[in-house]
């Protein structure tokens, strides 16, 4: 791979990660404002209930960090690509565990490829590496893109962006050819699909050979969602229907019950005139949250896809005034703020701890 990088951009290149990752739509502050207080203060309740200082908060995980995670990032960054390729190895057949290393990998790729570049050079054919090529590639072309909305975007980042991108796809095809049963090359390119606007019928083709590669791949569904939505190359009637057949295909602990709160939560955020107050009290959506609770509770409790689900319940069971149900969800993900949907917020820590709070504090009014 060619020299992915220039000084300035390593200096976008965390903030664009999650601007790929989550595609944030927009900042602006729920229509019902939780409480007054500004970022820093911390609630009556929310101390008595011993949840985490706003100072303290984590703005860039959802969860603890993998202890694994950072030891094998900070090897490639010393140059050691073994180390990234046995990381990368030892997620065997588990593969949403390997997409979650590849896009470990892929960061720090973007930043500085020294150490991919002689994982490559020594291993041509390894799949491995193709992938975390490919996916290092988009990681670049979101950093060149920005995180704001397409209008906001220059004329030479937008050139430079479809310039990466069309070599990610290039990349991606590579992966693909030597993945055999891996689905991540097709995540991968999903992006792509958002990026260059593929047509509906290749998007489906992508999303056929994820599928029948792994039929249950959450970040292969919450990926495919955010083309299917309006803001991107769908509608909200198609991240509907698409967010209904995951659930619908769902086994107890497959948390794939999170794709209606997610489709609902990007109708929401991309609606000026819609009132989440009473938008979320709508019975499908309480339905809905019902069956992702029970969805939650049927997974395994070290499953690093937990969090993502309980920071969407903890928002979801908020606006439907289900106060001990939110504390008993912000009880498990405290900490740590950066997650959907708080980072669509332009204070992630501000929105969660106002929720946070609020919650805390009806909960201790109440005496639940």
């Amino acid at each position: 791979m060619d020299r992915l990088i220039v000084p300035v951009l390593s200096l976008v290149v965390a903030i664009a990660f999650y601007a790929y990752k989550a595609h944030r739509s927009r900042g602006a502050a729920p229509a019902r404002t939780p409480r007054p207080a500004g970022r820093g203060k911390q609630s009556a309740g929310s101390v008595r209930l011993g949840f985490v200082p706003p100072e303290r908060l984590d703005a860039d995980r959802d969860q603890p960090a993998d202890p694994r995670d950072g030891a094998v990032r900070a090897a490639v960054r010393a140059g050691d690509w073994q180390a990234a390729a046995t990381y990368l190895a030892e997620a065997g057949g588990d593969w949403q565990e390997r997409y979650h290393r590849a896009g470990q990998l892929a960061a720090e790729a973007a930043k500085d490829d020294a150490w991919l570049l002689a994982w490559r050079q020594a291993h041509p054919h390894d799949p491995g590496a193709a992938l975390v090529n490919a996916d290092a590639l988009i990681d670049l072309a979101w950093a060149i893109r920005g995180n704001g909305l397409g209008s906001t975007v220059g004329e030479e980042s937008a050139r430079r962006f479809h310039e990466v991108l069309h070599r990610a796809r290039q990349a991606c095809a590579e992966a693909q050819a030597l993945g055999g049963g891996d689905p991540s090359p097709y995540i991968v390119e999903m992006a792509l699909a958002m990026g260059l606007g593929y047509p509906h019928e290749r998007m489906r083709e992508l999303w056929a050979e994820t599928e029948k590669r792994d039929p249950y791949h959450l970040g292969a569904y919450t990926r495919a969602l955010q083309y299917w939505c309006a803001k991107w190359r769908g509608s909200h009637e198609e991240s509907f229907a698409f967010a209904a057949t995951a659930a619908s295909r769902a086994y107890p602990g497959s948390l794939l019950t999170l794709l209606p709160l997610y489709a609902h939560f990007e109708y929401e955020t991309s609606q000026d005139d819609l009132d989440p107050d009473e938008y979320y009290k709508r019975p499908e959506i309480v339905a809905a949250v019902d069956a992702c609770l029970a969805d939650v509770a049927a997974a395994p409790p070290h499953n690093r896809r937990v969090p993502q689900v309980r920071h969407f319940l903890a928002w979801c069971l908020y606006w439907q005034d289900r106060y001990p149900e939110a504390v008993e969800q912000f009880r498990l993900i405290d900490g740590y703020a950066g997650a959907t949907p708080w980072d669509y917020a332009s204070d992630p820590v501000k929105r969660y701890t106002e929720i946070r709070d609020y919650c805390a504090d009806r909960v201790v009014e109440a005496g639940v």
